[in-house]
């Protein structure tokens, strides 16, 4: 059973020597676009919506198609409904993620089947999987946990032999690998997030890389009321709704703000897999604490979050504030919340470490010698 505590440690500022966990980044860029915007005539969703997409699926997503919208949870309902995933359809879905993976199915009545997670990545159980789909499973959700991408090739084997389709939430995960393929351009459905703290930042927004083409009309549709835009503004008032759509578009305003991401995605991405590479290298070895998801060769890390395992996290947590360090458990397992039923008692490997998780500061703003600092904290004990 999960540790209680009776206060949660509130938020440091970013002042003087704190180390906080998460920052923004904004490049200078992104100030320039949005007030280039401001001064158009489309400043909802407009061209530089268009051109968001088309660039971001020349970098992340050859071959298939692009489409923005206002969150990572917006593209995920989208996925969801293209799935042709209906009410009382059964889907496979991981326990540790953000809640946003998992929320969408009770806006569709959906049925979520909890897999375990891996200890040594946090993400799906490709083992815990395969037990769990059967032929009432409409499809498998996968979330890259951190940024590091989940067993791909297990999981197509199991998702292609009940011939269901695969749902990345890659939230976490931009710019990541998996076998030299980026994620984006593998499973049928992969989304994205733009939110505040993300890589790439719109302020809110997300994006949905989809396989089949044929899909994508419709996907534009529902992400605007049912509405076919391109014949609406053509002047064709005539145009029926056939399908429930709803108000999940992008602004051109926050493609601004992509826009500049996507010119700095190198630096940015280049930045944090560095500072994760110094925590992996500054605690291999040392007793009480791993870090999840090191030395995989097969997939290349996103390096979004830094999680470690730790024992006495509780106390490793407290020695870090002390020495104005925020740290914290960022996601949790979702069975614990009342919306999502009761615990479930199948899921061996959450249980063993879910008071064990603490995720450390890695973001634009913490430097190679703030990772040292912290390692150097981490290692006097605690």
């Amino acid at each position: 059973m999960a540790e209680t505590k009776t206060k949660d440690m509130g938020l440091l500022d970013p002042v003087d020597d704190n180390i906080v966990l998460f920052h923004p980044y904004i490049p200078k860029k992104a100030i320039e676009n949005v007030s280039q915007t401001l001064s158009t005539r489309w400043i909802g969703q407009g061209p530089k919506v268009d051109l968001f997409e088309q660039q971001f699926a020349a970098r992340f997503a050859k071959g298939f198609s692009p489409l923005a919208v206002g969150s990572c949870t917006d593209a995920l309902h989208l996925a969801y409904i293209l799935a042709d995933i209906k009410k009382d359809d059964e889907v496979v879905v991981p326990v540790f993620t953000c809640t946003a993976t998992n929320i969408p199915f009770h806006y569709m009545g959906a049925k979520v089947k909890f897999a375990d997670i891996q200890p040594d990545t946090m993400n799906i159980d490709p083992v815990h999987v395969k037990k769990l789909v059967d032929y009432k499973t409409k499809a498998i959700v996968c979330v890259h946990y951190g940024g590091l991408p989940c067993d791909m090739t297990e999981l197509r084997r199991i998702a292609d032999y009940w011939g269901i389709p695969i749902i990345e939430d890659a939230a976490q995960a931009l710019g990541a690998t998996y076998l030299n393929k980026s994620i984006g351009a593998i499973s049928e459905f992969t989304t994205f997030s733009f939110q505040a703290i993300k890589h790439i930042t719109t302020g809110d927004g997300g994006m949905l890389t989809i396989k089949d083409e044929s899909l994508l009309d419709q996907a534009k549709r529902i992400r605007w009321f049912g509405i076919d835009r391109s014949s609406k503004q053509k002047g064709t008032w005539e145009n029926d709704i056939k399908e429930v759509g709803y108000k999940y578009q992008m602004t051109d305003i926050a493609a601004s703000m992509g826009l500049a991401g996507l010119e700095e995605f190198d630096k940015i991405i280049s930045h944090r897999r560095k500072i994760l590479a110094i925590y992996e290298q500054e605690l291999a070895g040392v007793s009480g604490i791993k870090v999840v998801g090191a030395n995989y060769r097969d997939r290349e890390h996103a390096a979004w979050l830094c999680t470690v395992i730790a024992e006495k996290r509780w106390d490793l947590q407290k020695k870090l504030r002390e020495n104005h360090i925020e740290s914290n458990q960022t996601h949790y397992r979702n069975d614990r919340y009342s919306i999502f039923g009761s615990r479930r008692d199948d899921l061996p490997n959450m249980d063993a470490i879910e008071d064990k998780y603490l995720v450390l500061p890695l973001h634009m703003k913490v430097s190679e010698a703030d990772v040292k600092r912290i390692c150097k904290v981490i290692k006097s004990g605690w």
